[in-house]
């Protein structure tokens, strides 16, 4: 049987290689209550390494980032991720730290997750 972290995080990964062309290298999700806490290492792409080495390029792919995961969460729920928490998603918190490449997620659902 797969685990729930393992089929949540299949399916987070899935979506960030759709919408920026590269997954993470590892994920790591833990469920507390009813929020998936998700950690994303190694989310940059060779272009996006490129345009981060100055600070206004770094602030470029920080936003375009952010502001792309929350654009897609709020307009689309990703196939299967409900199901995955077993719970409706009601919000998602993204942030992303370009200089260490490692971006983090909580996912809030209604309910509490079942482990």
């Amino acid at each position: 049987m797969v685990k729930k972290e393992t089929r949540f995080n299949d399916i987070i990964r899935k979506v960030r290689k759709e919408l920026f062309g590269k997954g993470p290298e590892r994920i790591q999700t833990e469920f507390v209550g009813n929020k998936a806490i998700t950690m994303l290492y190694g989310n940059l792409t060779p272009t996006e390494k490129f345009i981060a080495r100055t600070p206004e390029g770094r602030e470029m792919v920080h936003t375009a980032r952010t502001r792309m995961i929350q654009k897609i969460y709020s307009t689309e729920i990703p196939e299967g991720l409900e199901e995955a928490a077993g719970s409706k998603l009601i919000h998602l918190f993204s942030d992303i730290n370009i200089e260490d490449d490692v971006a983090v997620s909580v996912f809030v659902f209604e309910k509490p997750i079942e482990p």
